[in-house]
């Protein structure tokens, strides 16, 4: 299999971050679901959608700044530069909180992309638009995720891997139907993974 592009998500996959994501929903009155908080946000009145969006972006910038790096993230990154693998980190968290991550930890990524920049996961646009930057096909492609998000957009996209690291219980039941994906415990599982699909080892 041929792959010159790993697409890779920030929150839950590279960047361990603290906040319960699920408890951000609740507080901003938002049921589990396979769409991201923005999507229901837009849809409230200014005054509504003003104040929860400060609760979002709170959430966000506490995760950037009291986070830190999951375990393998830097390896797989440098194994992957060793490759000649172009990499891009794709998040549907703000510029401000992905530009602060990466100044605490300056990764070597190709290219970083943030919610200004691309749609947002679920929509197939989320991996397009960054590989299209790379001038990658999606059939050339991975993506490593940790969420139904992730799954969702990569299966639209045609991407032709996905990997998902850890993916919580609740988010099983938004996996679309049939999707194709390897999952795995950490990132120097998901390194095995794609050493044996990119190596043949």
């Amino acid at each position: 299999m041929v792959i010159r592009a790993v697409l890779l998500d920030m929150d839950g996959t590279i960047w361990d971050n603290p906040v319960d994501w699920a408890q951000v929903r609740a507080w901003v009155g938002i049921p589990p679901g396979p769409e991201p908080i923005l999507h229901h946000l837009r849809k409230l009145p200014p005054q509504e959608r003003a104040e929860k969006e400060r609760v979002l972006q709170e959430a966000e910038s506490r995760g950037a700044t009291q986070g830190r790096l999951v375990p393998g993230a830097v390896e797989l990154l440098d194994w992957l530069r060793d490759k000649g693998i172009l990499t891009a980190l794709v998040t549907n968290n703000s510029r401000a909180s992905l530009q602060a991550v990466l100044a605490r930890h300056p990764l070597p990524f190709d290219k970083a992309f943030s919610r200004e920049d691309i749609p947002l996961k679920p929509d197939p646009g989320a991996f397009r638009v960054p590989l299209q930057e790379l001038r990658v096909s999606p059939r050339e492609a991975c993506v490593v995720g940790d969420s139904h998000m992730d799954l969702i957009a990569a299966s639209r996209a045609g991407v032709a891997v996905v990997v998902l690291v850890a993916p919580r219980g609740w988010m099983r039941p938004f996996f679309p139907p049939g999707a194709r994906f390897h999952e795995v415990g950490d990132l120097f599982e998901a390194r095995k993974v794609l050493s044996r699909l990119i190596e043949g080892s």
